[in-house]
């Protein structure tokens, strides 16, 4: 089965029933899934083939229809951040080698592939809501689906890693976290998260399979999150901490009425602070809060029950549906309620791989016994009920704003920055801001606004210290104990920040 199944129901259960909306649209499951099958033979008409690929950079309703557009097709699609500067977005689009680009500008960065600027595409929706001809379009019959997607996300390298996902791992995923969030046809699940973030598109599939009503916010309509949670009448919002922390400056200056319809806030990404989590049950009352922990590699891993946050502060809940959780040693051998190790993830929701990477694929995912398993990277504890503690990170990756980083990503950023003869990224921690060090006679303020052009704005730091050289150990190597405790020594109170374009 292909994801497009989910429409496929949706469509027959509740045809006239809204199913996603935002500034410009709002469709129907009936007319979305009538976009979608229109769009997919444009895709065929345009010469794409079963296994190709497509790059898509944009969001809103548009981007539901490319998403089961593409799974009619057979082709796979790769969403991008919007936040993506040439830098990145160059590296990313050679290793995807798209048959089909959607919504970046040849004018911003060479296009190596046949493109629909953002203007096109959206001419082509107008367009789209025409009756079907072939309620089945053409796939590969009697071959294996291609892969859905591939995510695009930070490892332990320069270059984000496209995490490929397939049909049935998806699928298994959201009916899995579907059985724990029990998302209602009644809900109006209303997404300021970006597609190219797994968390926003998945809302997407959750809301398709329960035949809910999706609203979305697009890029620059934060601003307006308090009050489009009134006028939809949203009753599920999914957050991170950095909207979450917007939400309640709103809620601050116009407080949300004392009859509000969210019944649930979700929370992912870098972990909620308690005092965020109680001041959106305070402006919200009647609104609970329910945590989770996942990685693109896996989708999900554990969901805490709602509130449960009051009953077992710090945690980020129990294994979902299907899988299993583990906390192992470094032989991986499992360690007994309270002990710290490495987490490991195992069932259906284990994605398949890294894109053209077999090394670092072999490194992260195993497949034993027919059981595949995910080493995912972080440390933490489980209770004796079975409830995950996260301890952070063994490798480089860490989350800042709700994005997830690697400290290879932004020091080679900076290797790209005229003057600099190398770089340490420092991620925030109990001792400090997210600081980038570098070596090079340019002024700190320089550096940050030139990583501004080259990375997505929560991947900048937010702090800068020069150096003349980067201090070496014995060995040669670059000695980050030493750089530590420079900084430690040099820190300002303010720390230099850019305004990012």
């Amino acid at each position: 089965m292909r994801i497009n199944s989910l429409l496929d129901t949706a469509a027959r259960r509740h045809p006239h029933r809204v199913a996603v909306g935002d500034r410009l649209h709002r469709w129907s499951y009936q007319q979305l899934r009538r976009r979608s099958i229109n769009l997919a033979n444009l895709f065929r008409a345009a010469g794409l083939r079963p296994s190709d690929r497509i790059a898509v950079r944009t969001g809103g309703a548009g981007f539901a229809a490319i998403l089961f557009a593409a799974a009619y097709a057979d082709l796979t699609l790769a969403p991008l951040s919007t936040g993506m500067r040439p830098f990145q977005l160059r590296a990313v689009l050679a290793d995807i080698a798209p048959g089909l680009v959607i919504g970046v500008e040849p004018a911003s960065v060479d296009v190596p592939a046949p493109t629909w600027s953002a203007e096109r595409f959206g001419q082509i929706l107008a367009t789209l809501d025409q009756p079907v001809a072939d309620p089945r379009p053409g796939v590969a019959d009697g071959a294996p689906a291609a892969p859905a997607l591939l995510m695009y996300t930070s490892g332990s390298s320069a270059q984000p890693k496209g995490v490929v996902c397939p049909h049935e791992r998806i699928l298994f995923a959201t009916e899995a976290i579907g059985q724990v969030l029990a998302y209602r046809p009644d809900d109006v699940v209303l997404s300021c998260v970006p597609p190219s973030f797994d968390y926003g598109l998945y809302q997407i599939l959750l809301s398709t399979a329960a035949g809910a009503r999706l609203e979305i916010l697009g890029e620059g309509e934060g601003i307006a999150l308090l009050d489009r949670i009134a006028s939809s009448q949203a009753t599920v919002v999914p957050l991170v901490p950095e909207i979450a922390t917007a939400l309640l400056r709103l809620a601050a200056r116009k407080p949300p009425p004392v009859k509000q319809p969210v019944r649930l806030f979700t929370s992912t990404g870098a972990r909620m602070p308690a005092q965020l989590a109680d001041g959106l049950r305070a402006a919200f009352p009647g609104a609970a809060l329910t945590h989770m922990y996942g990685l693109t590699e896996c989708k999900r891993a554990t969901i805490l029950e709602p509130d449960g946050d009051l009953v077992r502060p710090g945690s980020v809940g129990r294994a979902i549906p299907g899988t299993v959780v583990r906390v192992v040693d470094r032989r991986g051998r499992p360690l007994p309620p309270g002990s710290v190790g490495d987490i490991v993830v195992e069932g259906g929701n284990v994605m398949s791989g890294y894109w053209r990477d077999r090394r670092l694929s072999a490194a992260a995912f195993q497949l034993t016994a027919g059981v595949r398993r995910l080493r995912t990277g972080d440390r933490g504890h489980l209770d004796a009920d079975g409830y995950l503690y996260l301890h952070g990170r063994r490798d480089d990756v860490f989350t800042h704003r709700g994005v997830r980083s690697s400290t290879a990503e932004i020091e080679a950023a900076a290797m790209d920055v005229a003057g600099v003869g190398g770089a340490v990224t420092l991620p925030p921690d109990e001792r400090g801001p997210f600081t980038v060090v570098v070596a090079t006679g340019r002024p700190a303020s320089d550096v940050l606004r030139e990583l501004a052009g080259r990375l997505e704005p929560a991947k900048v730091p937010v702090h800068c210290v020069t150096l003349d050289a980067l201090p070496l150990t014995p060995h040669g190597k670059v000695d980050r104990r030493r750089i530590r405790a420079i900084v430690d020594s040099r820190r300002s109170p303010t720390p230099v920040q850019v305004r990012t374009p």
